[in-house]
């Protein structure tokens, strides 16, 4: 039973992540709204709605790249998970010669520098036909998502021991009743960091984008890196406030619903004291 204290400290540590997550958005909010904005200036002069406009114009591709970039990032994300969970399941439950060397080639793809990698991918798919293609910046997508998943599936499955999976069995369950049933609700919260790291991983993917959709799709990263290059910081800052917004989600949505009960810490990572 958690004592008083600790459930005192739980909402100001709350406040204090929410304040640090918050506090680099407050210029880049400033400037979305800005007219005029000089240094020394502590607040802008005048205030406009030029940046918001800009993100709802006609003839803007702002809501397109939206669309596709999660689109992409939520497949990517479903994909992810359903490769490294066997994967993870595997490594973390079973002992076998040669598992580091499997964790290593599992780690590969994150430790090589994505733009080597990236170029013998693309001359692979412009021969397959996936360059150029949003299916085939889906599947780029996958080499830094997929290693992710699975060494975090793979620390969620290690800190189990598989008592729960043998009663079910002795009670007459089947191998697939057991996993659905006892197995997927006991890592469920594993399952979700896994996806929540897939998706921001996904999401904020630009060089694998650009080298294998090669302009064709284009995605809010991309959008966003070439409104950084050009001198309008009230444009960057309305484009970089969407495109914090889903990570912005994603860890309210972390400190709710995975926030540790009692002294259980997040799976894989072990009890917190």
């Amino acid at each position: 039973m958690a004592s008083p204290y600790k459930k005192r400290r739980a909402p100001v540590g709350l406040a204090l992540v929410a304040a640090l997550v918050a506090l680099p958005l407050v210029p880049i909010l400033l400037w979305t709204f800005a007219g005029e904005w000089r240094f020394p200036d502590l607040l802008p002069k005048e205030w406009s709605l030029r940046g918001i406009q800009h993100l709802t114009a006609p003839g803007s591709r702002v809501a397109e790249a939206v669309f596709t970039s999660l689109g992409i990032a939520v497949a990517v994300t479903v994909a992810a998970v359903a490769v490294g969970l066997p994967a993870g399941m595997a490594l973390g439950t079973y002992r076998f010669r040669l598992k580091g060397l499997v964790i290593f080639l599992i780690l590969l793809p994150i430790l090589v520098p994505p733009l080597a990698s990236t170029m013998g991918i693309h001359l692979t798919f412009i021969r397959l036909g996936l360059a150029d293609t949003a299916f085939g910046v889906f599947l780029v997508h996958l080499v830094p998502t997929v290693p992710y998943a699975a060494i975090i599936l793979t620390s969620v499955f290690a800190d189990r021991t598989g008592e729960l999976e043998e009663a079910a069995r002795t009670l007459g369950a089947s191998p697939l009743r057991a996993f659905v049933y006892v197995t997927l609700p006991e890592v469920a919260p594993g399952i979700a960091v896994a996806a929540l790291f897939s998706f921001l991983v996904s999401w904020s993917q630009y060089i694998l984008t650009l080298l294998i959709g090669g302009g064709s799709v284009v995605t809010l990263p991309m959008l966003l890196f070439s409104a950084a290059s050009g001198s309008d910081p009230v444009i960057t800052s309305s484009l970089a406030v969407v495109f914090a917004l889903p990570a912005v989600v994603v860890l309210l949505i972390a400190l709710r619903y995975l926030k540790p009960s009692g002294d259980q810490g997040l799976p894989g990572l072990g009890k917190v004291s």
